[in-house]
């Protein structure tokens, strides 16, 4: 009987690894900055329904 190699997929099935590009034109925004514009947006929010009951 035939020895059968059994390698699992081959090149991720043919798909293109979209992680290992790196796109020049889009928009970078430092991580901080996302941390402060979630926490900006958190007390904006709870300063918000403080005032403004639903």
């Amino acid at each position: 009987m035939a020895k059968k190699n059994d390698s699992g997929f081959q090149s991720s099935a043919g798909l293109m690894r979209y992680f290992d590009v790196e796109n020049e034109k889009g928009l970078k925004i430092s991580p901080y900055a996302v941390i402060g514009i979630a926490i900006a947006t958190i007390v904006i929010v709870m300063i918000a329904s403080a005032f403004f009951s639903v």
